[in-house]
């Protein structure tokens, strides 16, 4: 309390009006204590008439100041100057006056008067700042009422474009319904509504209210930056235009638009959803109107709520038309699922059918109804399990697998039909929930395809064994023959005497070519059934040909042998060899090579032999029918040997740039 005093006398020495009230003080006690001094005649007539002499009135005088400062400094500063008051006016009342008892009674009474009056000042005061707090607190309430009401208007006109544009999700619907109720809403003379082509960049008229019919036929189109609009969707800002005559930024067709429809004001914001501009709505007065930013502040929302709405409309076409794209679709899906020659079916993970086509009852014996539910595995025997889940590990790795691939199933009907199958992996977000199977009935494919090889398998065998009857024939009968003819013409022409020399010569000629005839035919009856084959086996037989090629070609061959060479059967053996031996004829008679190789490797499962040269190569034909009709049999005949042997045959060759025939069979 002590401090707060100090602290207000401090503030006081400080104010200019207490030493004003104190040079006051002082001035009025100097004409109090002052016995020389007369008041004017008409004030001493005055005191008369109130029955008070000078010092009386002097005493009343001390009241101004102590008023004073209760007006200006409040009840403390009032309470502070009647104390110096009383304090200046009780030295005379006490040892001075002739009526001490009055003059005391008139300087108390003029400090209580005088703090009377000071605190009712204060008091008045005090409710003046209360009336004044009333006032600006009223003031208060009611701004703050008109925002409550403002945002209320607002909160309603958001709830009712909100209400009326949820209730359609077509576009120009939309469209339609937001321009009527934008103008409706900012109580404008019109509403426009420009939509943002990105490709083309301009916005076009896609929406107004109160604007003429001639005013949709003539509005154009708005290029991005162009006029207010323009502006307004590459800024992404509202904009406003108070005089369209006069506003330079009024260009273009919008400034035709205000000219030819006596559009004076306008407000433009952009239509935004997700942070993209997708156009422009424009509210427009025929007369002046200055648009107060809560007003900015409500069309820039109800434009937002529109992009939304729009977004919205688009995204619903775009899922209209995806899903009658879809279901066109599926509608031809299931006329060629239904009307396929191929079995489809589709089951989920654990084997159980979800959906069968006709064909699938061809080729099962099952009614669609009996396969839809029906696991497949009552359709396959144990190796076929076996395929089906190899198949199916490696769809759900996403390892290579070779397809279509054959498939063995038990009808119906308990007899086995052989399927080759094309099986892909269902996924549904991202999880793979199935397998949809397409197949085609091979069965009466493969029991031709097995009668054909038995007979081909026939025909081979009968073959060989007419090559090693020639083989033998020629060895036993031709060869000896010839090596007699041979022996007694060199007898005829070493001992017989008195023959001319040019007989001797044409004897040993014919001596010469009896022996190249004996090479000939035994090379040709190695050729036919070579022994080195049947006694020591494959990789003999192609070493000792490769020998028998390079000497009568004068074509370097060389013979690679990898892996651990080993006896197969006496079929397979016999046909690798024919293979190479149809290779290598064909490099010795139609390559014009200079150099080759044959290659065979042996791993645990296969036999690779590979002949390659550097002759001038050849195109491949399309089929083995094409081969037949180019004349190249020997290919053909290697082709139908290594399907025999349940192998593979590759030709790898191009003009100029050699050959190389790979066979490869399962051992």
């Amino acid at each position: 309390m002590q401090q707060r005093l100090l602290g207000w006398l401090g503030q006081a020495v400080k104010n200019p009006t207490v030493w004003f009230l104190a040079a006051l003080l002082a001035l009025i006690t100097a004409v109090h204590y002052g016995e020389q001094l007369h008041h004017p005649g008409f004030v001493v007539d005055l005191f008369s008439n109130l029955g008070l002499d000078r010092h009386a009135f002097e005493r009343i005088v001390y009241l101004v100041p102590v008023i004073w400062a209760g007006f200006l400094l409040g009840h403390k500063g009032a309470f502070f100057t009647s104390v110096a008051a009383l304090a200046c006016m009780l030295p005379r009342a006490i040892f001075f006056s002739e009526y001490s008892v009055d003059a005391f009674f008139e300087a108390s009474a003029v400090f209580i008067v005088g703090n009377v009056v000071a605190i009712s000042f204060n008091a008045l005061r005090k409710e003046r700042q209360r009336r004044a707090q009333l006032e600006e607190a009223e003031a208060t309430l009611q701004s703050q009422l008109w925002v409550i009401r403002e945002n209320e208007r607002r909160l309603a006109a958001l709830n009712q474009v909100s209400a009326i544009l949820s209730q359609s999700l077509e576009l120009q619907q939309v469209l339609d319904m937001a321009a009527e109720n934008v103008a409706s809403v900012m109580q404008v003379d019109a509403a426009i509504i420009y939509l943002l082509d990105e490709e083309a960049e301009h916005l076009y008229l896609a929406a107004n209210c109160g604007m003429p019919a001639e005013f949709t036929r003539s509005a154009g189109t708005i290029r991005i930056g162009e006029g207010l609009s323009g502006a307004v969707a590459e800024t992404g800002e509202p904009l406003y235009v108070g005089d369209a005559c006069k506003d330079s930024r009024l260009t273009g067709p919008e400034s035709k638009i205000a000219v030819s429809h006596g559009i004076e004001s306008l407000l433009s914001v952009p239509l935004k959803s997700k942070g993209r501009t997708m156009g422009t709505i424009s509210v427009l007065m025929r007369s002046y109107r200055w648009f107060r930013e809560d007003e900015v502040e409500l069309l820039t929302a109800i434009a937002s709520q529109v992009g939304v709405a729009i977004e919205n409309a688009r995204l619903y076409e775009k899922e209209r038309l995806a899903t009658q794209r879809l279901a066109a679709s599926e509608r031809n899906y299931r006329g060629l699922f239904e009307n396929a020659n191929d079995a489809i079916w589709v089951h989920d993970m654990e084997g159980n059918i979800t959906v069968a086509n006709k064909a699938s009852e061809r080729q099962t014996g099952y009614t669609q109804e009996e396969l839809v539910g029906m696991n497949v595995r009552e359709m396959l025997d144990e190796e076929g399990l076996h395929l089906a889940a190899q198949v199916k590990d490696k769809l759900l790795e996403n390892e290579p697998l070779e397809q279509p691939y054959e498939q063995r199933i038990i009808r119906k009907d308990g007899t086995e039909a052989f399927l080759m199958l094309t099986t892909n992996l269902v996924v549904e977000n991202g999880v793979p929930v199935g397998f949809q199977n397409i197949s085609r009935d091979v069965t009466e494919e493969k029991r031709m395809r097995e009668n054909l090889n038995f007979y081909l398998g026939e025909v081979t065998k009968a073959q060989e064994e007419e090559r090693t009857r020639i083989a033998r024939e020629l060895h036993d009968d031709t060869i000896q023959a010839l090596v007699v003819i041979a022996r007694q013409l060199d007898e005829l022409a070493t001992s017989t005497k008195g023959i001319s020399e040019e007989k001797r010569v044409a004897l040993e000629r014919l001596w010469q070519q009896t022996n190249d005839a004996i090479q000939g035919v035994r090379r040709m009856s190695q050729d036919l059934r070579p022994p080195t084959l049947d006694r020591l086996g494959l990789v003999p037989a192609l070493e000792r040909l490769v020998a028998d090629v390079t000497d009568y070609s004068n074509i370097p061959i060389k013979a690679t042998v990898i892996g651990t060479g080993r006896r197969l059967s006496q079929d397979a053996e016999l046909m690798l060899f024919r293979i190479a031996q149809e290779a290598l004829r064909n490099v010795w008679k139609h390559a014009q090579a200079t150099e080759a190789e044959l290659v065979v490797e042996f791993d645990e499962t296969t036999v690779r032999i590979s002949v390659s040269d550097n002759g001038k190569g050849f195109e491949v034909p399309g089929s083995v029918g094409e081969l037949t009709r180019e004349g190249k049999l020997g290919l053909t005949g290697m082709q139908e040997r290594v399907r025999l042997l349940g192998g593979t045959l590759k030709v790898e060759t191009a003009p100029g740039k050699g050959t190389t025939v790979t066979v490869e069979a399962p051992v």
